[in-house]
């Protein structure tokens, strides 16, 4: 799998851009704020329907414009798929496979799939659990198309429940109503969790041994699957919860609450790890997103890094480089000196001067 080309109209500080990719590695340099970032994003919108920094449609529309356009070519298993994406900013976004219009978003699931690592990745560990849940649901999301459904379904419900328990506190006999909104509820979130352990289980399988490569077979990692509740007790505990979401005003339960640990030797490094180990760990997490990307789909991603190269030791660039020599990556960085110094092979270097690609 891979990104043959991808042509931008009026996409943040872009007006207009094309750029043919190579199969393996594409560099991306230049000083900081000229539209380095822009590009991946664009990339990771186009096949994913989806900002990795959550931007809303209308703040990646160049300033002074009505709408923007994305087209990527990608290649897959030997044929050839065109993305187009129509970026409107009061509509929903446009978006056609091989000119032919998609209605759900989920259609794109398997076009091409993408890894993004920002230097924002690095502190998945130490950050809250809205970040390792976004981890979880970023490349379940991509992986598994009835997940992406449950998971939208289970937020929307959640909304319009929290919407309710605000609006009970003027008007009680929508209590009656309540019961309604459970059952939806429970019936997506139970999946949602059943995905979510079994996702956890596969991941162990591959970053157990990826982190031991990486700390010299020193630490073991193990990942915790931290449920806020069980898919066989979210009903009763829903249920059991409501007059304090009744009194709080929002749902207290559910799979929006869910997190993970992160053990190394026994010891949970989200409190009490070193910078070092909660860095080292992010990578093997973002590293094992890779293989099991290809243990599943039998094919591999094509792998996104924006400036992540500068954030790591020497020891952890090297092992980052050495895992990536065989896939199409695309990759920010300031300068070349780093890859020069280590004889990286790079199939193709672009640099990036104010909106400008040369």
């Amino acid at each position: 799998m891979y990104i043959e080309s991808i042509k931008l109209s009026n996409f943040r500080n872009y007006e207009n851009l094309e750029l043919h990719l190579d199969q393996g590695t594409n560099i991306f340099y230049g000083d900081n704020a000229q539209g380095k970032t822009n590009i991946l994003e664009s990339v990771y919108l186009c096949g994913t329907s989806r900002s990795h920094k959550g931007s809303r449609d209308k703040e990646v529309i160049r300033f002074g414009q009505d709408e923007s356009h994305i087209r990527m070519n990608v290649c897959k298993n030997r044929m050839n798929y065109q993305i187009d994406m129509h970026l409107r900013k009061n509509k929903a976004k446009g978006v056609a496979i091989n000119g032919m219009p998609i209605k759900k978003a989920r259609e794109l699931l398997g076009v091409v799939n993408l890894v993004f690592f920002s230097p924002e990745d690095l502190n998945i560990i130490k950050n809250g659990p809205s970040e390792r849940r976004r981890f979880m649901d970023s490349e379940l999301c991509q992986l598994d198309r009835l997940y992406l459904t449950d998971l939208a379904g289970y937020n929307h419900i959640l909304n319009q429940r929290n919407k309710l328990l605000k609006e009970i506190l003027g008007n009680t006999s929508l209590k009656d109503t309540l019961d309604v909104w459970d059952m939806q509820m429970v019936n997506y979130g139970k999946r949602v969790i059943a995905k979510r352990r079994d996702f956890v289980a596969e991941l162990n399988d591959i970053i157990r041994e990826i982190h031991k490569n990486l700390t010299g077979r020193e630490e073991l990692l193990e990942i915790l699957y931290e449920p806020n509740v069980s898919d066989q007790d979210f009903e009763e505990t829903l249920f059991k919860n409501r007059d304090r979401d009744f009194r709080m005003r929002l749902s207290s339960t559910g799979p929006h609450r869910d997190d993970f640990g992160v053990m190394v030797n026994g010891i949970d490094i989200r409190k009490y790890g070193s910078q070092g180990q909660q860095r080292t760990a992010a990578l093997s997490l973002k590293l094992s997103e890779i293989y099991l990307v290809e243990k599943i789909i039998k094919d591999k991603p094509v792998l996104l890094l924006d400036d992540v190269l500068s954030e790591l030791d020497s020891s952890r660039q090297s092992c980052l480089l050495d895992s990536i020599h065989d896939i199409q990556t695309l990759i920010t960085c300031t300068g070349l000196d780093d890859f020069v110094s280590r004889q990286f092979h790079i199939n193709k270097v672009f640099q990036v001067v104010a909106g400008h690609v040369h």
